[in-house]
């Protein structure tokens, strides 16, 4: 019987929770949190925000440790010019006492030591054309009562007769400009063609010490980070454990004081399969608490149990909002329907190919980092486009009924095939089959509506949504029965007026029991107004599954043409270079614009026509147990 309950419960997609109410002695608080803590497992109801200085404190440090953590980790100096320069030095620098510190320093410096290079470069560049000389004897012409002027000009500017107006040499050109200077008497009255520059602040060879300086400085300092690099482990481990401290910290400052601050009330939720060995934890720490399941009074934390192909898509229904407690969770329904969606958005089997590439390298070259732990969402949607993308017939922007190279039984599978001239009643057939699953779609919706609402609220308070889901599912599901000739006419007849009158009393007579009919009748009127004219809008907005597809193949088969037109300008060799490279920029261009069409719009068809129409709610809270291991 045990073995049977616990299948039950691994088969639950929200974990069923058992609520504890811990009673403790002020003194045993910070204790017994450490041991829930390295238990790992109960979610102490706490803030989600820093309640006072230290908290934000606390977090503002968490924050900067990881901020701290990524910009180390983004760093690479491999191909670096001074690699080798800076490898070398890194030699000899020690491991750092303080890494947080060091590496915040560290890196202050280098952006500042940057900002000197550049302005260092830019001075170099201005000192150059004026050569080495020595300033301060130049300057000493000053006491002497010369003048020495410095001017660059345009060489089409540049006249050789200013040299007759005053002593004029030439100190560098190019092949645009000219650089000289002119040296006249302080008492002479001084008047030259074009206007004199400032005076150099030195000679080039000061500028370029001087870069050099700067230059050594900051390898010295790309060494240090590399050493700094070296102890982000322990970053990460300081920044977790900090972490677990605030948890800890909120968690305590959570609790309820009683019988003049002597005793402390918690509480917390964990999953009912591990009551067994909390509740004899607990007992064997004396400690006095409370247990029962959970109800949905409680607002207990959610923790979605899924098996490992719609877990891949618990993201989604995250990014939307947990389930609350005792309602369904969204994922399984969820999963299947956006991975469609995506593929007819995307529509093209090549991309579905590229896509399942990189869901490949996000697996084995990014395994550790965020964007790497979706390798298996990315995966997923790959295949289902390659899929999808075979179905509708396009392959890299082009129609594989119009291939030559696509052999019969590929073509066989086109949906465009299965019909003359690929339409169905004069409507392109993918777009009556984009509309035929957005029926499908907010018709499940509306059954898993009437099902988890009379589950949660009982079959008397759900009547009038009853009525509409008999209403609506039942005619759409007579109608294709009568379509198909499955039953006879007076069998049809007498469904449709049977299923018309139970409808209409659910909806109109008594969709809120024991309140004026007259009232029920009016409200059930504005509920029919909204009905009709929100399936209509929603039903029609699935026809961006058909358009985004229509729009990606168009815009691929674009670049396709482009790329072959390259091929008939007679330049052999040249020709296919461009041509290789408009079709991978085409391409790699209309995979990313896809992909973000493909991701928005399903999402928007699942947050709001289906979560709409089955009455989700998704206010829950996450389950977040108290732990040690904050990763």
């Amino acid at each position: 019987n045990a073995d049977t309950k616990s299948k039950r419960r691994s088969r639950t997609m929200v974990d069923k929770m058992m609520k504890y109410s811990f009673i403790l002695l002020s003194g045993e608080t910070e204790g017994f949190l450490t041991k829930l803590q390295e238990l790992g497992v109960v979610d102490v109801t706490r803030s989600a925000k820093p309640i006072d200085d230290r908290s934000a404190r606390m977090l503002d440090n968490v924050a900067a440790s990881r901020k701290l953590i990524g910009r180390l980790e983004s760093l690479d100096y491999t191909k670096d010019p001074d690699y080798e320069a800076i490898a070398k030095a890194l030699e000899q620098i020690p491991v750092p006492a303080d890494a947080i510190e060091e590496s915040q320093k560290v890196l202050v410096q280098l952006g500042e030591l940057e900002l000197d290079r550049a302005a260092a470069e830019k001075d170099l560049n201005l000192r150059r054309p004026w050569g080495d000389f020595d300033k301060k004897r130049l300057d000493q012409l000053k006491t002497l009562g010369y003048t020495v002027r410095y001017y660059a000009v345009n060489r089409k500017v540049f006249s050789p007769d200013w040299a007759e107006l005053y002593p004029l040499e030439i100190i560098s050109e190019d092949k645009n400009n000219i650089w000289f200077v002119t040296i006249a008497q302080d008492c002479e009255t001084y008047s030259f063609p074009v206007e004199a520059i400032a005076a150099p602040e030195g000679s080039w060879k000061e500028a370029e010490a001087r870069l050099d300086v700067i230059k050594t400085r900051i390898i010295e300092a790309k060494a240090q980070i590399l050493r700094c690099r070296e102890v982000i482990p322990h970053i990460k481990e300081n920044c977790n454990k900090e972490l677990a401290d605030l948890d800890l910290y909120l968690a305590k400052a959570s609790t309820e004081s009683a019988a003049d601050n002597l005793l402390n009330v918690l509480e917390g939720f964990a999953p009912v399969e591990n009551d067994a060995e909390l509740s004899k934890t607990f007992d064997e720490m004396g400690i006095l608490y409370i247990k029962e399941e959970a109800k949905e009074d409680d607002n207990p934390p959610i923790k979605l149990k899924n098996n490992w192909f719609t877990r891949q898509f618990e993201v989604l229904t995250g990014m939307y909002g947990m389930p609350v407690y005792g309602e369904y969770d969204p994922t399984p329904i969820v999963a299947p329907f956006f991975l469609l969606f995506f593929a007819m958005c995307m529509g093209d089997a090549g991309y579905g190919i590229l896509l399942i590439l990189i869901g490949m390298f996000l697996k084995y070259k990014m395994a550790d980092s965020g964007l790497g732990k979706m390798n298996g969402l990315v995966t997923f949607l790959g295949i289902g486009t390659l899929v999808i993308g075979l179905f509708l017939g396009t392959f890299f922007g082009m129609s594989i009924l119009e291939a030559s190279w696509a052999p019969a039984w590929l073509k066989s599978i086109c949906v465009d095939g299965w019909f003359p001239d690929g339409k169905i009643a004069g409507f392109p057939a993918q777009m009556v089959l984009a509309v035929g699953i957005g029926v499908f779609h907010i018709c499940l919706a509306m059954v898993v509506k009437t099902i988890g609402f009379t589950k949660r609220f009982g079959f008397r308070n759900t009547i009038s949504t009853w009525g509409w889901t008999l209403l609506i599912v039942g005619g759409i599901i007579l109608a294709a029965l009568g379509m198909l000739e499955v039953m006879g006419p007076a069998a049809m007849k007498w469904s449709v007026i049977a299923l018309a009158v139970i409808s209409c009393l659910g909806i109109f007579i008594f969709n809120t029991p024991g309140r004026n009919p007259l009232m029920n009748i009016g409200s059930g009127l504005w509920d029919t107004y909204n009905m009709v004219t929100g399936l209509l809008g929603d039903v029609l907005s699935y026809i961006r599954l058909y358009a985004l597809g229509l729009a990606g193949g168009m815009l691929g088969n674009a670049f396709n043409i482009m790329g072959t037109m390259i091929l008939d300008i007679p330049i052999p060799g040249i020709n296919w270079v461009f041509c290789i490279v408009i079709l991978i920029f085409g391409h790699v261009l209309n995979l990313a614009m896809s992909c973000l069409g493909a991701f928005v719009h399903p999402l928007r068809l699942t947050f709001v026509e289906y979560f709409k129409n089955s009455g989700y709610e998704g206010t829950g809270k996450f389950y977040s147990p108290l732990t040690t291991d904050k990763e």
